[in-house]
């Protein structure tokens, strides 16, 4: 090569580029490590896995009218050693974690067997953990030896590519499918039985674990965007698939059973996918344009000299011209944004002055927040 030319490097593809290369809405046949070996680097935007959950089973188990019990005794959940499952784990983990983009997600659920395992692996590989989920079962499997507690829910692990991640998160759209609550980690599911159980035609399940749609539902609803990209590196019945088309997100699926693929495809192939307005949700706090409290002053949407209340109405303050607000108790006098002078009142660090001061109106007290929304209503039209 000629001394005064410089070698050009190799252009990094764009975010439409590596999706492009992705085998979108496609289930991998294989090994799940070695088929993510081959996709791109930050290329999807969440990872869900349900990977096995080496049960360390001894035995039959019977009910007490001696029927064998249907559980999970398939060699794909069968590991000779700790040792071994957890180089499993941290293989899968480092290829999951290589896939996704810089802002992905990755849920994994287990069982007590292996969800504290699963658990230190994902701090080790550098995911940042986000939340710990806890899926109860309102119709769990009972304990019929009478050994033990009825194992009646299995643990969800949130948690984002890195502590530094700018993950998605839809809150308002969870807190408004919670009847205005904001959403909890405890989460209550039926698992899978009657129409949705996936049956073979000896009407034997198909999947001894299959995942509650639903669940999955949730997951994607409060986690992903339409348009996304969800791995699934552990497909098993489809479950992840048939939420993904659903609401309107693409899947990648990788299974190395024939029985499994075949069903999820078939179960699959019959979900319509919702139409395009119909999956708009409640946008985020986060996304919406910022209005600071002035605005609402200066919009007269509340007027200078109007009292706020705090949600017991056990502190009041007066609004003035700046948008500030003013709270004088006996001799203290306090003054301040919505923010500083709600944390004061409580002697909190912080507070969320949006949500804590209520103002007066003929039908009761509301949050402030209201009246933010007013003027973003008014911004989008």
């Amino acid at each position: 090569m000629p001394a005064n030319k410089t070698a050009k490097k190799p252009k990094k593809k764009n975010a439409a580029a590596k999706t492009a290369e992705l085998p979108l809405d496609t289930i991998l046949t294989g090994d799940c490590i070695a088929a993510m070996k081959k996709l791109p680097d930050n290329s999807v935007d969440l990872v869900f896995a349900d990977p096995p959950y080496n049960l360390q089973l001894g035995g039959d188990l019977t009910r007490p009218d001696n029927s064998r019990v249907d559980g999970v005794d398939d060699d794909w959940d069968k590991f000779e050693s700790f040792k071994t499952y957890d180089k499993f784990t941290r293989g899968w983990l480092k290829e999951a974690r290589r896939v996704l983009k810089p802002d992905g997600a990755i849920w994994v659920i287990g069982s007590y067997h292996n969800i504290f395992r699963v658990g230190a692996a994902i701090q080790d590989e550098g995911f940042w953990i986000l939340n710990d989920v806890i899926w109860r079962k309102s119709n769990p499997m009972p304990n019929f030896r009478g050994t033990r507690l009825t194992n009646a829910h299995e643990t969800l692990i949130w948690a984002a590519k890195s502590e530094k991640s700018k993950y998605t998160f839809n809150y308002r759209a969870l807190k408004t499918a919670n009847d205005d609550l904001q959403m909890r980690s405890d989460w209550e599911f039926p698992i899978c039985t009657g129409h949705e159980r996936i049956k073979g035609e000896d009407g034997a399940k198909t999947h001894p674990t299959q995942k509650p749609e639903s669940l999955l539902y949730r997951i994607l609803i409060g986690s992903t965007k339409p348009g996304d990209v969800v791995l699934d590196p552990f497909f098993g019945s489809g479950t992840t698939g048939a939420a993904a088309k659903y609401l309107g997100r693409h899947f990648i699926g990788v299974e190395r059973d024939k029985t499994y693929i075949a069903a999820a495809k078939k179960r699959i192939a019959r979900v319509k996918p919702l139409a395009g307005d119909d999956l708009s949700t409640q946008p985020s706090p986060k996304a919406a344009p910022r209005v600071p409290f002035g605005s609402v002053v200066e919009s007269k949407l509340i007027k200078p000299g109007a009292k706020l209340y705090s949600p017991r109405g056990n502190h009041s303050a007066k609004v003035r011209a700046d948008g500030s607000l003013f709270v004088k108790d006996g001799e203290i006098e306090i003054q301040g944004s919505i923010h500083k002078v709600g944390a004061a009142v409580q002697n909190a660090q912080a507070c969320n002055g949006w949500t804590y001061w209520h103002y007066e109106e003929k039908t009761g007290r509301k949050p402030i927040d209201f009246l933010r929304d007013k003027i973003r209503k008014g911004m989008a039209g």
